[in-house]
């Protein structure tokens, strides 16, 4: 047992490695140290980070308020050109009926609700979906054109068209239709005066195709520059 202890103690003095006396430490074993305001790696890592998330951030932001402006801008004016073409019909049908009544109800209704139809209409069908990611460009400018001529036309044209005949019937301003022809009648009566709603079609069809675009243009920009910043 001796012998093995001597040939033990010659083997780690050959390879180096003293014996470990009480109250030392080996000297072969390096204890990592930090000196006194020395960050570790992780925590530099962390500070060069921060200020990069904090900018990506900022443009995004930037980005959604742009297009969130560009949204209500075009949005409204929208639903101001459907508002205006409620004005033109109701202004027609005032005429063609001969109805000097009710003048500031009839003109307050048919510019809000055609500009409130339009508004709605807009955000639900095509704003909703393009964020939600389920319309292609081809159907955001479908929808749009079509909300346009909807909303924009067609309801206030058939809006003006039923207040100003009811009117026409309560207060005995045209001759009454006879039974079963009321609309056949009143149809007649109007379709000279009716023609001139061919122009604000035109360009309520225009501007919804025009703002469709404009619209997805946008969301594709701010998504691709979202992405490739991230």
């Amino acid at each position: 047992m001796a012998a093995l202890g001597r040939e033990a103690g010659e083997d780690l003095r050959a390879a180096g490695v003293g014996p470990v006396r009480a109250g030392e430490a080996p000297k072969d074993i390096k204890v990592p140290t930090y000196t006194h305001g020395q960050s570790s790696p992780s925590l530099g890592d962390a500070k060069l980070r921060k200020p990069l998330v904090i900018e990506i951030i900022e443009k995004k932001f930037e980005y959604l308020s742009k297009e969130k402006t560009l949204n209500i801008y075009g949005t409204v004016t929208f639903g101001t050109t459907a508002g205006i073409s409620g004005i033109l019909a109701n202004f027609i049908f005032r005429h063609c009926f001969k109805v000097k009544f009710d003048t500031l109800k009839t003109y307050a209704s048919l510019t809000t609700l055609p500009f409130l139809s339009t508004i709605v209409s807009y955000k639900l069908l095509v704003t909703d979906a393009l964020y939600s990611g389920k319309i292609s460009q081809e159907n955001c400018v479908l929808r749009s054109s079509l909300i346009g001529i909807v909303c924009g036309i067609l309801y206030p044209t058939a809006l003006a068209f039923s207040k100003n005949g009811r009117l026409a019937v309560k207060y005995h301003t045209v001759p009454l239709p006879p039974k079963g022809r009321v609309l056949l009648y009143w149809l007649l009566l109007c379709q000279t005066e009716i023609k001139a709603m061919m122009l604000p079609l035109i360009l309520q069809t225009a501007f919804g195709i025009f703002l469709g675009l404009q619209h997805y243009a946008m969301f594709e920009s701010t998504l691709e520059k979202t992405v490739h910043e991230d």
